[in-house]
């Protein structure tokens, strides 16, 4: 499922590009939304088939899909309100609430490292991919005209030394590998940096009477932020200025406002075997990583309301992550216009998203159709990304025993998707596609490109325009930052209005040619 872009996730609804009805089983690496969020709509059109899943993946998934039902209900309602006084008929949502519970009887639980006969040519086995619990990497064997060739899945690979879950399975052997590829040019500060980083931004703030607001993706940042909390203590405590600085955190209280984090939550403490040994072994003696004083759940909408009346400085951790929906945007918009708070971002941000807007510098935002000033402090902090860096990606190509014949990188963007092939190839020597939307590929020793369907043809003149809408909001963007500057300046006698004058003018003629 898309998120970010409003052009992006109009494509949600789009048509699959198979029959739903020729598919016999499905395999879903993890419970995350953006590889798990169509399910519903594929059982809507007729799957009825079983889907693969480890069992905390189908924990979360009980909790996370009929969430994102209620979702597409509610921002459905919301464009149907708008559409009846422009005289147009009412939308359907992507799925509900109801569609998504339905499609949960088909989940089939299954744990790692046990090898599953699909049937007499196809098995598979999940192992672990550290990237969030029940995350996996999928072997799959299959057996066609007497040969058997061997495919892995990463799905998303974990960041090496996330909090809480063990690293990545590293593989023995594959014919042919499917890798993502998020973070393909890009390397992550290391755990302990993060640490320093994390205590010094939230303490500051705090000792200057600020809010600090953490965006943060309900299911694993959340919990791995409660963690690192915890955990600060232990990694710092014979440091006096270290003390003086968690003390300042452990005097205010820390909220996590999201009822699916909070659900998420409880999933987690009821999977706490999938942690790493020295985390189960404080369970063990008694401790809880994901409890400490001052931690509060919000529940009710009225108690999220309640954080904003507040005049005394709190941590907030909110969903969403990327700050498109949820309570998040009720914090940022009480927030970001404050110079004493700050917004702390701990995850990838999509192109698009106004959580990508805002750090890269945008200097005022929308918000429910109100224009915010940016004035708070806003930091990210890489490190805590649940996915695998370039140096890890490649390790993880490099750990085969019986290296792949041939990889596919995906679920990228294309800049770090360029620099990884090209490092796989030059030090690794293995060949290396960027697949297209829509491209199917015959496995062979080199892999061949098989025709593109109509269908995938008819997507490329739907992309064109989804890309002609974005340049059209980029314009409207744009138009919007020069009428700001003419009413800021319109005293200034230094201000070039003449020659802006006769670019507008211009502007102006380009756009009336178009319409014309």
């Amino acid at each position: 499922m898309y998120q970010g872009k409003i052009t992006q996730e109009l494509e949600n609804s789009d048509d699959f590009l198979f029959d739903v009805h020729e598919i016999d089983f499905a395999l879903l690496t993890h419970a995350h939304i953006d590889h798990s969020g169509r399910i519903p709509k594929l059982c809507k059109e007729g799957y009825k088939n079983p889907i693969y899943a480890h069992k905390a993946t189908c924990d979360l998934c009980e909790i996370m899909l009929p969430d994102s039902g209620h979702i597409q209900e509610v921002e459905t309602e919301w464009k149907n309100r708008k559409r009846k006084r422009e005289g147009k008929e009412d939308l359907l949502p992507l799925y509900t609430a109801q569609e998504a519970y339905e499609c949960l009887e088909y989940f089939v639980r299954v744990q790692y490292d046990e090898i599953i006969e699909i049937d007499e040519n196809i098995s598979v086995r999940f192992n672990d991919a550290g990237h969030m619990l029940g995350s996996s990497i999928i072997e799959i064997w299959a057996k066609e005209d007497g040969k058997t060739t061997k495919a892995v899945f990463t799905g998303d690979l974990g960041n090496n030394d996330l909090p809480l879950l063990d690293s990545p399975t590293m593989i023995e052997s594959a014919d042919y590998l499917v890798m993502e590829s998020t973070y393909g040019n890009r390397l992550h500060i290391r755990n302990d940096e993060k640490a320093k980083l994390f205590l010094d931004i939230v303490s500051e703030t705090l000792d200057n009477g600020g809010t600090v607001v953490i965006p943060s993706f309900a299911v694993g940042r959340t919990q791995e932020i409660l963690y690192e909390i915890d955990k600060l203590k232990e990694e710092y405590g014979q440091d006096e200025e270290f003390y003086k600085k968690y003390q300042t955190i452990m005097k205010v209280p820390v909220y996590v406002d999201s009822p699916l984090a909070i659900s998420a939550t409880e999933v987690f403490q009821k999977n706490m075997n999938l942690f790493e040994d020295e985390i189960r072994d404080k369970i063990k003696s008694g401790e809880n990583p994901l409890e400490f004083p001052g931690l509060r759940f919000t529940r009710t909408a009225e108690e999220s309301k309640e954080l904003n009346e507040s005049q005394e400085s709190s941590i907030i951790l909110s969903a969403s992550g990327m700050c498109e929906v949820g309570r998040i945007k009720h914090h940022l918009k009480h927030n970001l216009w404050n110079p004493k708070s700050t917004i702390l971002f701990v995850g990838y941000q999509a192109p698009g998203t106004l959580g990508r807007s805002i750090v890269e510098g945008a200097k005022k935002v929308k918000i429910f159709g109100d224009e915010i000033a940016v004035n708070a402090r806003i930091e990210y902090i890489e490190g805590y990304s649940g996915h695998a860096d370039q140096e890890w990606l490649l390790n993880f190509v490099y750990s085969f025993i019986h290296k792949p014949k041939h990889i596919f990188l995906v679920h990228g963007e294309l800049d770090g998707q360029m620099v990884l092939k090209e490092k796989i190839e030059n030090i690794a020597g293995i060949s290396v596609t960027i697949p297209n939307f829509g491209e199917s590929y015959e496995l062979e020793e080199t892999p061949q490109l098989l025709e593109r369907t109509k269908k995938v043809a008819n997507y490329d003149k739907v992309f064109l325009k989804m890309d002609v809408l974005e340049r059209i909001e980029k314009l409207k963007d744009h138009i919007g930052e020069i009428e700001e500057a003419v009413k800021t300046d319109i005293h200034t006698e230094d201000f070039d209005i003449m020659n802006l004058n006769h670019r507008i003018q211009d502007i102006q003629k380009q756009i009336e040619n178009l319409i014309k």
